[in-house]
């Protein structure tokens, strides 16, 4: 066969057998999952033909047990069927997993191992998903690399065929999906050899289909239920021999060996390791290292799961075999031990090896680093005379003491592996780079290449961290690095804020993306340990203006391509001309969809970076100097420092168990204190041209430029001008517009849609601005809150109240944020909120940057996310929750006035009755009752005393609470639609405000039933064929719920108006908020995504609409269209998006085609509500 090796991640692999072997898919969006159906998406979109000479079907579902119910179907109907998932995915298909698995279906799901939420959400990778269902019925087998995803994919898929029985073929979200590795794929024609067609023959016959009928799922009663579940066990017990027979196959074709259990180390063991996953290549390495040492030790890696076939694993262990440590990556709170370890334990007992000592472990929960060392630390245990059992190892537990020491850091790998690190800002290109790095490498030399990335919780704008290795032979280290070769930094910010030259070796090179282009600048901005570190030891060290670059080029901040020739000039891996021949196919193959001119300035990036390198001849004195940057020093809370600090110092590994809380809860309002520094350019304000509307602060996406008021005898900084405040409310107060330039992101939206005629706000150079903006900053937030009544019913006014969302972690000029921010400022001292798992929740409440924080009286939104399916339930059991509570509140006071007492504190009661459900009523009652209930108490006695004291228990219920549901279109329109429909026909008084961004963001943009028709996006790679579902229209069925459908960028009052309208009505209310997205491709960039809002609405693209049931009431049409018509034509707001486009690009016929048809739905759908609106009731 050939041995033609390919670049490509585990999650390719993965997809490359998948849609060999499949005649459908069913899938739906999951981090890490997602980009499997993704490729197998484009595949099909390009005519990609399987091994039966079919393109796959795919169809994309609304939820995880959607898929899971149509793969069943499709099974059933005599389709080979496949889907993908991971985590909380994986646990919504597992009613579905019996069902198939009962029926005896030959379907694989490949799943990228992830950790399913508990106290918390995480994304990465561990086992505590496919544990869940290993009862499943379903084969599990598990695979450690990328090259072994290829390969025991291919045995999963062969194995389900000839034991008619589905399998879950599984591998470490991340450290797998994501790793890029140089691999030997199979190809096409080599797996349709290996597969059994007859036994796919007979797969069909068995098809539902009523030339030949049959019934299945039917209902059985204890009569028979037991008997006929026990009737499958053969096929069970023939499992382990049909996987091994595959695995056998599988080494004829392609020379590569596997067997249900592997087991490496020397032939005498005495110290065994047993392990599955990504960790098991860690363990080998290590045993390797160990082995030569001297040390009898091994590592039995687990294939096939389940079933577990006890003779073939006792038959790879050695006999000389004393101590197991079994490694879980999972926890399985009270139970005696963890799943594979309590495997092993039943198989020893079985095979009457009792004089095994076997222990525990857990390690690497949530893609915790897994290294050499650790290894060592379990096999120092196994040494001990008691080992410690049900141990954790990787982090130090000083609350039970289960923790292992690391008591020797060992560094296994090869030595001729170059080792490098990359740090980046999230959007400015550094990972996608780093790919093209490995590929490039990979596939135009002998050379071995892994990649492996680290990202934080922030959206676009959050540091990334790239580890390469680069060597002659295979890389079987899957861990992170100690030492390296190479550092690049490619945001100055960074110098100060980590240490990025940790581990890098003596003579190695570091590469600097600044402005600072002589010595006595760096002088100046390096920190005195940098410096110190780079002369030490003899590095190279190159510098690089690429932001400037970038800039001339017209690439903004997006420096990819220049520090990707630079690493190429720098470290000459391959020779640079050869270089910037493969990173201009690698431009064209990424960027030539979206036009000639962004191919073009991508290749002068490519010249610009290998020509404008300097390297820096650092004087003799950087070895000792004690002088140079500081990095900024604020006051912080003593959490922030402890907990927030370290992680946000990328030092979050090396915090104990004691640090945290076991429930999970955290403290607000920790971004204030990050002052990450990332923009590029800030607003600079120009009071003279100020007109003092305060728009800037109303669409700021990350609430850092705000207006402030102070008295005209305030005694301020010299630099800080003020104007005198305009308006009546406002005399004798001064006026200022300040921006936060640490925490700025440099969007530039306040700049664009700043209405004076002469622009009152410029964007400058962040270096130019940030020494003058800082302190002023400082000044400004550290004013009292105006002594007047501040309004939030006007654009101006609402923005003197201070954000109670601010400095998130989303992307620079975020179409959602600035709706949540503004909840915020109106409603947010009274909020419960229940966020679904999305963008919103990822920047709304990743730690340790928690954006949601408190007003001067420490009130201020209460969040919360459970799930992604269930937000609209979750919150609508806060609802029931405050209902009764307030219930019991009312009943309790209804029975004090039933006796004889003061009547000041029976008014009162009387009147938070009466105004209990009102907002504001309820607080004025309610601060009454709080200034006479302490008093009273102390003189009642007896019962009343209890009365009174149980009265005053409920008194953070007084005020009136205000529910809100927020999240995007994929929970609201897909996953999440039952539930929301659910809510709202309840009746309830919630609000649910949808981040309408008409892509599923949070996974990378996949479509989603608000995707409209013709544009491309993930899982619709040919473009969308059907409209945009109708959610509003849907709502407004029900007559008696509010919908109002905003764009803050095209009508800014409509959207406040409609904030305040669902929020004081009682009942429910839907906000349907346009909300421009990375993910659109905006040509003009985000920093004109307001605009972008705008010109929806001017197209007809977006309609603006209210629609309020009291208006009913009054006799009134409820309907009220706040849009005009059309003054734009909607081709030319969608020729502004490359999810647009790229499809005229692709296919043009088919892009004219489906336009036409979004342009007559565009155009029916307004008239539409407009003879809605205009109905006479």
């Amino acid at each position: 066969m050939s041995k033609k090796k390919l670049t490509m991640d585990g999650n390719t692999a993965a997809a490359h057998v998948a849609y060999a072997f499949s005649d459908n898919a069913a899938i739906y969006p999951i981090t890490p999952s997602t980009t499997m159906a993704e490729v197998c998406d484009e595949w099909a979109a390009q005519g990609r033909k399987n091994i039966f000479g079919q393109t796959m079907q795919i169809a994309e579902m609304q939820s995880e047990a959607g898929a899971a119910g149509a793969v069943h179907g499709s099974l059933a109907a005599g389709a080979l069927t496949t889907t993908f998932t991971a985590s909380q995915g994986l646990l919504l298909m597992i009613p579905n997993m019996y069902k198939i698995a009962g029926e005896l279906l030959p379907g694989v799901f490949h799943v990228s191992a992830r950790c399913v939420a508990s106290h918390a959400l995480s994304i990465f990778g561990d086992h505590s998903d496919v544990m869940a269902c290993r009862q499943t019925g379903f084969s599990m087998l598990a695979s450690s690399s990328v090259q072994e995803v290829m390969d025991l994919g291919t045995v999963a898929h062969l194995a389900a065929i000839q034991s008619s029985l589905p399998f879950l073929h599984f591998f470490d979200g991340f450290r797998t999906s994501h790793e890029i590795q140089k691999i030997e794929p199979v190809p096409y024609e080599l797996m349709a050899e290996m597969v059994d067609h007859e036994a796919i023959n007979q797969f069909r016959k068995r098809a539902m289909n009523p030339e030949h009928p049959d019934q299945r799922g039917t209902t059985q009663n204890p009569d028979i239920f037991f008997q006929n579940r026990e009737a499958s066990n053969r096929f069970y017990h023939e499992v382990p021999q049909n996987v091994l027979s595959a695995m056998d196959l599988f080494y004829q074709k392609t020379g590569r060996r596997y067997h249900l259990f592997d087991y490496y180390g020397t032939p005498d063991a005495e110290r065994v390791i047993v392990i599955m996953g990504s960790g098991a290549d860690t363990a080998e390495e290590t045993v390797s290292y160990l082995s030569d040492r001297g040390d009898k030790v091994g590592v039995l890696k687990v294939r096939l799961y389940r079933p577990f076939s006890i003779r073939h694993f006792m038959e790879a262990l050695p006999d000389t075999v004393r101590r197991i440590a079994v490694l879980d990556r999972t926890k399985e709170p009270g139970a005696v031990g963890e799943p594979l370890y309590l495997d092993v334990v039943a198989a020893l007992d079985h095979a009457n090896r009792n004089d095994i000592t076997v222990v525990g472990g857990r390690y690497g929960l949530a893609s915790k680093e897994f290294t050499p060392s650790m290894v060592k630390a379990v096999f120092d245990n196994l040494n001990e005379s008691a080992p410690k059992n049900h141990f954790t190892v990787g982090i130090e537990d000083d609350v039970t003491g289960l923790s292992l020491p690391v008591k020797e850091k060992i560094d296994p790998a090869s030595k001729d592996v170059t080792r490098c690190r990359f740090y980046g800002l999230g959007s400015d290109g550094t990972v996608g780079a780093n790919k093209n790095t490995i590929k490039i490498i990979g596939d135009h030399t002998d050379m071995f290449a892994q990649g492996y990335f680290v990202y934080d919780s922030k959206k676009s704008g959050g540091i990334t961290v790239s580890h390469l290795r680069f060597g002659k032979q295979p890389i079987k280290s899957p861990y992170i690095s100690d030492v390296v070769d190479f550092v690049a930094c490619h945001n100055p910010s960074y110098v100060c804020r980590y240490k990025i030259l940790d581990g890098i070796r003596q003579g190695g090179t570091f590469l600097l993306n600044s402005p600072w282009n002589s010595i006595e600048e760096l002088e100046a901005n390096l920190p005195a340990s940098l410096k110190q570190i780079i002369a030490n030891k003899g590095l190279k060290f190159y510098n690089v203006d690429a932001i400037r670059l970038a800039q001339e080029i017209g690439l903004g901040a997006r420096i990819n391509m220049i520090m990707m020739a630079a690493f190429f000039q720098v470290t000459k891996i391959i020779p640079p001309e050869e270089a910037v021949e493969y990173m201009k196919e690698a431009i064209i193959k990424s960027y030539g969809r979206k036009g000639e001119k962004i191919v073009q300035m991508n290749n002068a990036a490519v010249e610009a970076g290998m020509g404008s390198l300097t390297e820096v001849a650092y004087p003799e004195g950087w070895k000792t100097t004690n002088e140079g940057a500081e990095p900024l020093r604020i006051s912080t809370t003593d959490y922030f420092e402890n907990v927030a600090h370290p992680m946000l110092s990328l030092e979050g590994d090396k915090l104990p168990v004691s640090a945290f809380s076991p429930d999970g809860v955290v403290e607000v309002g920790t971004t204030q204190y990050e002052k990450r520094g990332i923009a590029v350019n800030i607003p600079k304000w120009i009071p003279e041209n100020c007109i003092q509307c305060n728009q800037c602060a109303y669409v700021c996406p990350h609430a850092c430029i705000r207006p402030f008021l102070m008295d005209k005898t305030d005694t301020v900084p010299g630099s800080f001008v003020t104007l005198d405040a305009l308006g009546k409310a406002y005399e004798g107060k001064r006026f200022r517009i300040q921006v936060s330039p640490l925490d700025c992101t440099g969007c530039g939206n306040c700049a664009d849609i700043c209405p004076a005629k002469q622009k009152a706000l410029v964007m400058e150079p962040f270096e130019d601005r940030v020494g003058v903006e800082e302190p002023n900053w400082d000044y400004a937030a550290k004013l009292p809150s105006p002594d007047i009544a501040v309004s939030t019913k006007t654009v101006k006014d609402c923005q003197f109240s201070k954000p109670l969302f601010e400095f998130s972690g989303a992307c620079a000029g975020c179409g959602e944020t600035p709706y949540v921010r503004l909840v915020t400022q109106l409603f947010g001292d009274r909020m419960l909120i229940a966020n679904a798992t999305g963008c919103s929740s990822i920047y709304g409440g990743s730690m340790p940057s928690n954006p949601y924080t408190i007003n001067k009286d420490g009130h201020g939104p209460a969040w919360g996310n459970s799930l992604f399916e269930d937000n609209a339930e979750y919150g609508y059991g806060f609802h029931l929750a405050l209902n009764q509570r307030r219930e019991r509140l009312e009943l309790l006071m209804k029975r004090f006035l039933e006796q004889p007492c003061c009547e000041e504190l029976a008014q009162a009661m009387e009147d938070w009755i009466q105004n209990k459900e009102d907002a504001e009523g309820s607080r004025q009652a309610g601060n009454r009752l709080r200034e006479l209930l302490p008093q009273k108490m102390k003189k009642a006695n007896g019962e009343t005393s209890q009365l009174l004291q149980e009265i005053y228990s409920f008194e953070d219920l007084f005020t009136k609470k205000s529910v809100w549901m927020i999240g995007g279109d994929g929970w609201a329109y897909d996953i999440g639609y039952g539930g929301l429909d659910h809510v709202i026909a309840s009746g309830a008084d919630v609000n649910l405000l949808i981040l309408d961004t008409e892509v599923y963001s949070n996974t990378g943009g996949q479509s989603s039933k608000a995707t409209p028709r013709g544009a491309v996006a993930k899982f619709a790679a040919a473009g969308k064929r059907t409209k945009k579902k109708d959610l509003g229209l849907m709502a407004m069925s029900y007559g008696y719920v509010y919908v109002a459908s905003v764009a803050m960028g095209a009508n800014k009052k409509q959207l406040l108006d409609a904030l305040h309208e669902a929020e004081s009505y009682h009942g429910p209310s839907i906000i349907l908020a346009y909300a421009p997205c990375i993910s659109h491709g905006i040509l003009n960039g985000m920093g004109k995504s307001l605009n972008e809002e705008k010109e929806a609405v001017e197209s007809g693209y977006w309609l603006l609409y209210r629609y309020n049931p009291t208006l009913k009431e009054q006799g009134k049409n409820p309907l009220i269209l706040d849009s005009k018509e059309p003054v734009m034509e909607i081709e030319d707001f969608l020729k502004g998006e490359i999810r647009f486009t790229s499809l005229m690009k692709q296919n043009p016929e088919e892009a004219d085609r489906l336009f036409r048809q979004a342009k007559q739905e565009a155009q029916d759908r307004y008239q539409y509500y407009k003879r809605m609106a205009e109905a006479i009731q």
